[in-house]
């Protein structure tokens, strides 16, 4: 049997590549031993059969960004069981239309620019994308979130028109926002800025409870539907390259 040796070195030997250059193309997802993607070029290798994409490129792989339907109960990004652990190969929504290829490099180093409660559902954004984390956290203030708020009790006389102006969080005086009945319990907010706890806290001073909260939108990026519907909570999907906040 032969001895094992580094994968880096078996694809420099079988396609005259150099060592830098298999090394590369490896870490992009490019070479599969025995038909799976090997992304570590220390991987070891005897006998199996190696082979490298015909479309292979040495191009950096871009940093991805990855958009959850987050399911309620979970946090973010802290704790053993979060919205960043979820993320696994198992979990891509099956209706995913970015085309992105599935690497696991993807799934390191996710951080969130935007949060939501704990008790929310919904859209959360785990990136590897500084341009991502800029945009999303200095431009906070103007990109708009539309959440779905289920509620309980009876709104006061003037609370839909104190909801859209007139309230105050923190300390501070809100921004008008927009916010709409959807049914007889259930409001869309439409809303820039928002906070940790605000619309709980915003629908307490109006008289409603919170049954639930799930956020649709973030800027012009929605969860997305497929041809099965929305994507499920527990799932994910690529953010397509092109595609902005």
């Amino acid at each position: 049997m032969s001895a094992p040796v580094r994968l880096a070195h078996r694809v420099s030997e079988l396609f005259g590549r150099s060592r830098a250059e298999a090394e590369q193309f490896i870490r992009n997802g490019w070479v599969s031993v025995d038909g799976q993607v090997i992304e570590a070029p220390q991987h070891k290798v005897t006998v199996e059969r190696v082979e490298l994409a015909p479309d292979a490129r040495r191009q950096a792989v871009e940093p991805a960004t990855i958009l959850m339907h987050k399911p309620p109960g979970v946090d973010v990004t802290d704790g053993d069981k979060c919205a960043r652990t979820l993320v696994t190969p198992a979990t891509r929504w099956a209706d995913d239309p970015s085309g992105e290829r599935l690497l696991r490099r993807h799934f390191h180093r996710l951080t969130s620019p935007v949060s939501l409660d704990a008790e929310a559902s919904g859209l959360v954004v785990l990136t590897q994308d500084g341009r991502i984390r800029r945009r999303l956290t200095e431009d906070a203030g103007v990109i708009e979130h539309e959440y779905i708020v289920e509620t309980s009790g009876e709104i006061a006389p003037d609370g839909l028109r104190r909801l859209n102006h007139g309230l105050r969080f923190n300390g501070r005086a809100l921004p008008p926002c927009k916010v709409s009945w959807q049914n007889e319990t259930r409001l869309r907010f439409a809303i820039k800025g928002v906070q940790d706890g605000q619309l709980r806290d915003m629908c307490g001073q109006v008289g409603l409870g919170i049954v639930s909260i799930r956020r649709l939108r973030i800027g012009r990026i929605a969860l997305g539907k497929g041809p099965n519907g929305a994507m499920p909570p527990g799932m994910w999907r690529y953010l397509p390259m092109g595609e902005k906040f």
